[in-house]
């Protein structure tokens, strides 16, 4: 069976309402710093471009991979290591969900052990219901509750990464639906 979308969650204005708002919060915080900025590969770099675009302070980019906790694994692998050293440096996070924290939490460990002079997390979405690891998110631009959702840089199966506007996939039980409800959401396409 072929994945469909189901509602949109957030439509593509106020993403780049929230993204706007998130840069300049940002903007603010490193007035008179240079942050390093770390993508998280795939996902964040749709963020990743759009936040960048709204920041007026100077910056440096780098990008990492690594490979999420799988069933039976202990920990998360990085598959792409920075180019930028970290060490006294102001780093920043730049994520597309966090949910469980796993992997973020391993990341975390790596990135203090260069020892930078602070790290913030910034992501595009927040799923504290689902957090498993006992981390903070400094800046958000959304927080959802526990539904599966797709677009602006988040797939399913390597799909619907590239929509402009985040959607749940199509839930014929309806839980989706309901849970959309509540947050005063839930538009189909």
């Amino acid at each position: 069976m072929e994945a469909r979308l189901g509602d949109q969650v957030f439509s593509r204005e106020e993403i780049f309402c929230r993204v706007d708002e998130t840069a300049q919060s940002l903007n603010r915080e490193y007035e008179k710093k240079r942050p390093l900025f770390i993508s998280i590969l795939r996902g964040a770099v749709y963020f990743t471009v759009d936040l960048t675009r709204k920041i007026s302070v100077p910056f440096d980019i780098d990008f990492m991979s690594l490979s999420s906790f799988k069933l039976g694994t202990t920990r998360a692998m990085i598959q792409k290591d920075l180019e930028e050293p970290v060490m006294d440096r102001d780093v920043v996070i730049l994520e597309d969900i966090v949910d469980t924290g796993l992997t973020l939490n391993y990341l975390l460990k790596v990135i203090r052990e260069r020892r930078p002079a602070s790290i913030r997390v910034c992501t595009f979405l927040d799923c504290p219901e689902r957090r498993i690891a006992d981390i903070e998110v400094d800046y958000f631009c959304f927080r959802i509750p526990d539904v599966f959702v797709v677009g602006y840089g988040l797939d399913f199966r390597g799909n619907f990464r590239n929509l402009l506007e985040v959607y749940t996939l199509f839930d014929p039980s309806g839980r989706n639906t309901q849970i959309l409800k509540q947050m005063g959401k839930g538009e189909k396409r």
